[in-house]
């Protein structure tokens, strides 16, 4: 069975293309067996999770097919039955011995057979700009010239192997991203809501410091979704926290492994997709499964910041997690499962009151990328996992509810910003890179595939104090003091932070909501702030936390409050199961993060920049003689002296009067 996809693809003479040059391509749609299988007996879960990984290094290797297919389809024809009939039959027999494990251990399920099926879908591939509308980027933000090509080449020279440089934006393999997969932050109208709070509510917080991965540590695994096989994500994870996590990873070893968690007690796993470049960069990964040879190609981008927040709960008092818990948040096959468990969030600093769910943000110049995972905060109080990774934990409702049966535990809010600049999409991201989170082949590198993993490895005292804290109203935690990349000192442990310690402003970062993705980021605030605070936060001393005094309500527009959630904030930001409801700038922006005491490289340097470039106000430094802060005691000096002259006057005339 012959069908026309790639309509186009001969138009131009280029016979062998990759899939999408034509403006059309297609992807593999098979059914999510692990949706369907929300009950598997313990004993039979390592024989299905191995089989699960199995039918996604099938999809996998029939997407492999599929494009070798269309860069040879000459004739703009696919044969599709050459693709998905052999991807049927080898499915067909996974499926029998997922059937057979189950039904060895507990009640045998039914249908599974018919799951066997897979279909080809198409989609956009076409990387134009007249169909981008997004803003025109000639150069990088740092002056230098990107160099113009995105191939995906195997020695950095952006061409393929047979000369010729991809058509398009060749980073990934030619299967994503795409010019629509894109939106410019400015066009989304405002739409965080912060939950009500009722009485009772946990207002509190504790934010753990686990640093950006500064170190690399990568691997394609899932311990969670695919424990004992390797590449069983078939796309590379960033991991924070625990050092010990692969696929082959035993409680017993995420227990004695190494953190790189500021608090040592937080042996905590956090690991998300990586965020790319599509610039042609031989990364290490370049020739690995999960790597270049599945489309996870190009520069790997370290984050800027990283923060890790759990927060409490809307109605009432939180419960502590057990150890060893297992959460995913998102869905890494949104975009063939479709948005039941997509839970993506994406926005710009400056702009977090604004989220896409399927788009990357185009940020403007001076704002950085953010992604924002919250997690599930309702639990079933029975399991630390489930069959499909799902069922044990919940959304709590917008009011904080959670289902019968569940629990609240403490929210877990992850917050990544990435510096990197809006990709020009008129030429395909030849100018300035186009950027994608790692996925599965057949996913497309689509925003919408976001997704993150946590295991909880707290120490049990240090859960019990994290509780306390958020049921109490606190705002704890050795990330509680913000700094480049999550601050804090590294042989501090867990305590409450000074509960009135000074916040950045929301609207730290350059870029007015109201502005165009061209307008320079140095303009003055077209609106003076109208709700300055009545008396302001007590100054900290010299070598604490960041000194910059809040500068009033957020930027205009914005619709947030004005306090920062990682430090003073009692109220929880975030509504399920909604992600990223954090309001505009609430984790600190870079540019007042970087102005914390102790920030790496040029950090002071960009905090001159962004404060002056945003017309925001500096924080004071040093003593009361450098910073003038010292007049108000003048007049208090001289009422001392004249009220002191007074009074010698007045016993010299009494004595004289005698």
């Amino acid at each position: 069975m012959a069908v026309n996809v790639f309509a186009s693809a001969t138009e131009g003479g280029n016979t062998a293309v990759l899939l999408g040059s034509s403006g059309v391509a297609a992807t593999i749609d098979c059914p999510d067996l692990s949706e369907r299988l929300t009950t598997v007996p313990q004993a039979a879960r390592p024989e299905v999770d191995t089989e699960l990984a199995r039918l996604d290094q099938q999809i996998a290797t029939a997407y492999g097919q599929l494009q070798e297919a269309a860069r040879g389809a000459d004739d703009g024809e696919l044969d599709e039955a050459a693709v998905l009939d052999p991807l049927e039959r080898e499915r067909a027999a996974t499926i029998e011995r997922i059937v057979a494990a189950v039904d060895k251990a507990g009640d045998r399920p039914e249908g599974l057979d018919a799951e066997a099926a897979c279909a080809l879908r198409r989609t956009e591939a076409t990387t134009a700009g007249a169909e981008s509308g997004g803003p025109e980027q000639g150069q990088r933000q740092d002056g230098k010239e990107q160099e113009a090509g995105n191939g995906d080449d195997a020695d950095g020279t952006g061409q393929d192997a047979g000369g010729q440089r991809p058509p398009g934006n060749g980073g990934q393999a030619g299967n994503g991203p795409v010019a629509g997969d894109y939106a410019a932050i400015e066009s989304v109208r405002p739409n965080a809501v912060e939950a009500p709070r009722r009485d009772g509510a946990s207002n509190g917080s504790f934010a753990t410091s686990c640093g950006v991965n500064a170190e690399g540590l990568f691997n394609s695994d899932n311990l969670i979704a695919a424990p004992g096989v390797g590449n069983g994500a078939h796309h590379f994870h960033d991991y924070v926290g625990n050092q010990d996590n692969d696929a082959f990873s035993s409680d017993e070893d995420l227990a004695a492994a190494d953190t790189s968690c500021a608090d040592r007690g937080d042996k905590s796993s956090y690991y998300w997709p990586v965020l790319r470049l599509q610039n042609g960069t031989v990364e290490q990964d370049a020739q690995s499964p999960g790597g270049g040879i599945e489309g996870n190609a190009g520069e790997i981008v370290t984050p800027a910041e990283v923060t890790l927040t759990f927060e409490g709960n809307e109605r009432g008092k939180v419960t502590e997690m057990p150890r060893l818990l297992r959460i995913i948040t998102g869905d890494a096959k949104a975009f063939v499962n479709g948005d039941a468990n997509a839970n993506a969030s994406w926005s710009c600093t400056g702009f977090e009151d604004r989220q896409l769910k399927d788009k990357y943000p185009l940020c403007p110049s001076g704002s950085d990328v953010v992604r924002t995972f919250t997690f599930q905060s309702c639990w079933d109080g029975r399991n630390i996992d489930s069959a499909n990774h799902r069922t044990h934990v919940a959304f709590a409702a917008a009011d904080g509810s959670c289902p019968d049966g569940f629990r609240p535990i403490p929210r877990l809010v992850q917050r990544i910003v990435y510096d990197v600049d809006a990709p020009s999409l008129q030429d395909g991201g030849k100018t300035v890179p186009l950027f994608a989170v790692d996925s599965f082949p057949e996913q497309l590198h689509k925003p919408v595939t976001d997704h993150s993993d946590f295991i909880n490895v707290f120490d049990e005292d240090l859960m019990r104090e994290m509780v306390d804290c958020i049921n109490t109203g606190r705002t704890c935690g050795a990330g509680a003091s913000p700094g480049p990349g999550q601050g804090g000192d590294p042989g501090e442990g867990a305590g409450e932070a000074p509960q009135e310690q000074p916040t950045g402003d929301p609207g730290a970062n350059p870029g007015d909501p109201g502005a165009n993705p061209g307008d320079d980021a140095t303009d003055e605030p077209t609106e003076k702030p109208t709700d300055e605070p009545t008396e302001k936060p007590i100054e900290e001393p010299t070598g604490a936390s960041p000194t910059e005094e809040p500068t009033g309500a957020p930027q205009q527009g914005s619709g947030a409050p004005e306090d920062d959630t990682r430090q003073t904030e009692t109220a929880s930001p975030s509504a399920e199961p909604r992600a990223a409801t954090t309001p505009a700038g609430a984790a600190d922006d870079r540019s007042a993060a970087e102005a914390a005491p102790g920030a790496e490289g040029d950090a002071g340097a960009r905090e001159d920049v962004a404060a002056g470039a945003a017309g925001q106000p500096r924080a004071p430094q040093g003593g009361l003689a450098e910073t003038g802060s010292g007049l108000g005691l003048w007049p208090a000096a001289v009422g001392g002296i004249l009220f002191a002259g007074g009074c010698v006057l007045l016993v010299r005339s009494r004595r004289h009067a005698r």
